[in-house]
């Protein structure tokens, strides 16, 4: 292939090339710093992460590069965006974490500039090649860091289960990957949709069994029903910063993924096959969402550790963002995973300063009346808590109504998918509300510690509460911004075809 043909454009690539050199300098200033300033890590990752940021904030010219391998779209644009945020918010918050913890801090900022490379990569992927190695990278470190509490059994348990059932996820996704090559001959998403519209599929069989494989793979890794088992035990068992990390920014770069494969590459009706392969992942993922949120839920409300019962809760939020990627509707799905993900890590945030070195504290009886102890604590976890489960003023509130009513408007077949999604979001808020009514109305608990509370720590909750009220309060201009109306009606379609076929 000719290098003119590459379409080579290196500022396409700048947010993974900025991240990773900041990775590859924090081992660099970890040896040659000494141990009583270990604080030029943090600054050194927010600094890289910000550059990132406006790298990716400054996308203006949509386009494919590298021989279509690298997308600029506003797929990239938002959930990078929002997988940088996250990042930066879990950067703020490791400072404190390694030092109470007494653990080497050079090491954890790299896996989590290595982790974000890898997700960013996930984000930009228009190629299943590009899928696979950005979610290697990606999966490969918070293998690392869900045991990086080395001295814990629990981490250690974590981290193992998670690397072997991951490891075996990713298998699926690679076979599947495989396969559609074989049915298709390409790699490359736009050109699998083009050539499953124009009917040239060479074995379509392959094509089906290739896309169900896959649907496994990507299953996995957002934690939807029944491919969730492994959630509770690794978010349980990982340190708390970790599990907020791993819940937010790898599922919406997952989700990322996900969305440019079914959407992108196979959603078309223009042939028999194509017609056969929408109708039946529209069907399977709407089934699975339906599963997803019943399954988070209803487990949920019977949990007693705060760390499980928002692991099944992030099942449940895998649900509901199915609901609008059934749809084939990126806007919603991309301000959901960033309410998600700014009300999610925030609510970790809070629980790991609660619960001190080692998690000490994450059963939900540890909380008992500690509401006016530690107000601005337990306040802002209630804010988190309320969001999740949708209560309005709140980005949670919003987010789902943005799913919804795109999923309400788009076709007469997916309004029993709302309906159950609406039912399932009442249902939440027992095991969300549960908590507060521990922490404001039950007798203080013995042995309670007013925790320590840094300065990074501080502009995370602030960052986090601030985010959490501006997409509940003024949604409209990031929904616009995206290509989206008010109230998500006029949603802008990303496939060749609207997704239901009516």
């Amino acid at each position: 292939m000719q290098l003119e043909n590459l379409n080579l454009n290196y500022w396409a690539i700048t947010p993974e090339i900025i991240t990773s050199v900041t990775g590859v300098l924090l081992m660099l200033v970890d040896a040659v710093q000494k141990r009583a300033e270990r604080k030029a890590n943090a600054i050194v990752s927010l600094i890289g992460l910000v550059l990132a940021l406006v790298a990716v904030i400054g996308f203006r010219t949509p386009g494919s590069y590298f021989s279509g391998m690298v997308e600029i779209d506003q797929i990239r644009v938002f959930f990078s965006a929002t997988i940088l945020i996250v990042a930066i918010i879990a950067v703020l918050l490791a400072s404190q974490f390694v030092r109470d913890e007494g653990l080497p801090p050079g090491e954890f900022f790299t896996l989590i500039m290595f982790a974000t490379a890898g997700m960013l990569m996930l984000a930009s992927a228009g190629d299943l090649v590009m899928v696979f190695l950005g979610l290697e990278i990606a999966s490969i470190t918070t293998y690392v860091m869900a045991g990086y509490r080395r001295y814990d059994l629990r981490a250690n348990e974590s981290s193992l289960k998670y690397f072997l059932l991951g490891s075996f996820a990713t298998a699926f996704l690679l076979y599947g990957m495989a396969l559609v090559y074989g049915a298709t001959g390409t790699t490359n998403i736009q050109k699998i949709g083009q050539a499953i519209a124009a009917d040239q599929v060479n074995y379509p069989a392959l094509l089906l069994v290739g896309a169900a494989m896959m649907l496994v793979g990507f299953g996995f890794k957002i934690a939807s029903a029944p491919f969730h088992l492994w959630t509770p035990d690794v978010y349980e068992g990982a340190p708390t910063i970790v599990t907020g990390f791993m819940s937010t920014g790898p599922k919406a770069a997952v989700f990322a993924a996900f969305l440019r494969v079914f959407v992108n590459g196979f959603n078309t009706t223009a042939s028999p096959v194509g017609m056969e392969l929408h109708s039946t992942w529209i069907n399977t993922l709407a089934i699975i969402a339906l599963i997803t949120m019943t399954v988070g839920n209803v487990i949920a409300i019977s949990q007693k550790n705060i760390k499980r019962m928002l692991a099944y809760s992030s099942i449940a939020h895998a649900g509901y963002a199915l609901v609008g990627f059934v749809t084939g509707e990126y806007a919603s799905v991309a301000f959901y995973m960033l309410a998600y993900s700014l009300m999610t890590v925030g609510a970790f945030a809070v629980i790991q300063l609660l619960a001190r070195a080692g998690d000490q504290k994450v059963e939900i009886a540890d909380y008992a009346g500690i509401g006016f102890e530690a107000p601005a604590l337990t306040f802002s976890l209630s804010i988190f808590l309320l969001s999740l489960a949708g209560i309005p003023p709140t980005a949670g509130f919003m987010s789902k109504f943005f799913v919804f009513k795109t999923a309400w408007d788009s076709d007469y077949r997916l309004k029993w998918l709302v309906v159950a999604a609406v039912v399932n979001s009442i249902i939440s808020i027992y095991y969300y509300i549960y908590p507060i009514v521990v922490m404001f109305f039950r007798p203080l608990a013995p042995g309670f510690v007013r925790p320590r509370v840094s300065l990074g720590a501080t502009i995370a909750l602030i960052l986090t509460l601030l985010g959490t009220f501006y997409l509940g309060i003024l949604p409209n201009r990031l929904m616009k911004a995206m290509g989206s109306g008010s109230g998500g009606a006029q949603s802008s379609q990303i496939g060749q075809t609207q997704v239901i076929n009516r």
